[in-house]
């Protein structure tokens, strides 16, 4: 591996695949300013700090979310419920179905508004460059939401497609999931290359996929050292 970059058979790299959050886009404060955002909308004061805590502890409890053929039930927004159920529950116990309800919707919607994600700074620069020469596609383990934020942030237009794990019917490190993107994209693992920071969802799932792979690790390095080794 050299700069990041690890081949899993040289070849000439046709197709580009990019990680959406952590790669491409970051939200613009913490989950817990967000959520206590949209707590204040439905009339709940809701501690940030104990917010972002609750947070990390509900997603590391989460249920893996089922592999099947097709895109699952309702664009994984109840999987996205019972975790902010876990939240809540942390919280602020005594919340009413009503407000629980209340919060879910509002927070669901604001994590898609404008100004929520920000670009890191050399993302436009990057692919602006590569669109010339590369097909380029997100593959991300988000739903449907994803799609708007991107457009909000003006990239949509560098991407041939959009893979969501919501609607693959797999989510990442699962192998399924870009074997799913490279038949829909008509490329091959071993033209392919996968952008992304996280070590089990992108790097290892990637790999064993077939694709290389080149680790993103801000802030060592970052998306202009792709430019560099291509």
């Amino acid at each position: 591996m050299i700069g990041g970059y690890n081949k899993n058979k040289p070849t000439v790299i046709k197709a580009i695949f990019f990680d959406a959050a952590g790669t491409l886009i970051h939200l613009s404060k913490s989950v817990g300013y967000h959520y206590a955002l949209a707590g204040r909308r439905v009339g709940l004061v809701l501690d940030a700090a104990a917010l972002d805590r609750a947070f990390a502890d509900s997603w590391k409890q989460m249920p893996v979310r089922p592999t099947i053929e097709g895109p699952r039930e309702d664009d994984d927004k109840g999987w996205w419920r019972e975790l902010v159920d876990r939240v809540i529950n942390e919280v602020a116990p005594g919340a009413s179905e009503l407000d629980r309800d209340a919060f879910f919707e509002v927070a669901y919607s604001h994590f898609a508004e404008a100004g929520v994600w920000e670009l890191y700074p050399e993302v436009i620069e990057v692919l602006e460059q590569l669109r010339a020469g590369y097909d380029l596609a997100v593959v991300s383990n988000f739903d449907g939401r994803l799609r708007m934020i991107l457009e909000q942030l003006g990239v949509t237009q560098f991407f041939s497609h959009i893979f969501l794990s919501s609607e693959l019917g797999a989510d990442k490190p699962d192998p399924l999931i870009y074997e799913r993107a490279l038949k829909l994209g008509g490329v091959t693992p071993n033209e392919t290359l996968h952008v992304g920071d996280d070590p089990a969802r992108d790097w290892q799932g990637a790999e064993a996929a077939g694709l290389s792979v080149f680790r993103l690790e801000r802030p060592q390095n970052s998306l202009r050292d792709l430019l560099a080794l291509l």
